[in-house]
C-alpha cells in the first residue's frame, strides 16, 4: 500500500517551499549570530563583575543553540518521517 502525501495537490505549494526554506535560512543564521555575541557577551561580562549581564548572555546563548538545533533538525525529523511514511 502506498499512502504518501499529495505535495502537488495544493496550488502554490512551490510557492510555500521556498518561503520556509528562506525563513529556515533566516533562523538559523540569526540564531549563529545571536550565539556568537552571546557567547562572546558572557565571559566579558563574568570576568568584570556584571552578573546580571552574563546571566542574560548565557540564557541567550542557550536559548539561540536550541533555535539552530530546532531549526536545522527540523528539516531531518520531517524527512525522517516522511520516509517512514513510504515504508509503512
Amino acid at each position: 500500500m502506498g499512502v504518501f502525501p499529495d505535495f502537488e495537490g495544493l496550488e502554490g505549494i512551490g510557492e510555500l517551499r521556498e518561503v520556509i526554506g528562506a525563513l529556515l535560512t533566516f533562523v538559523l543564521i540569526v540564531a549563529v549570530l545571536t550565539l556568537i555575541v552571546c557567547a562572546i557577551t558572557w565571559p566579558i561580562a563574568s570576568a568584570n563583575g556584571h552578573h546580571g549581564a552574563a546571566t542574560k548572555a548565557r540564557i541567550g546563548a542557550w536559548t539561540a543553540l536550541g533555535a539552530a538545533v530546532l531549526a536545522g533538525g527540523g528539516v531531518a525529523w520531517m524527512n525522517w518521517l516522511l520516509d517512514l511514511g513510504q515504508q509503512l
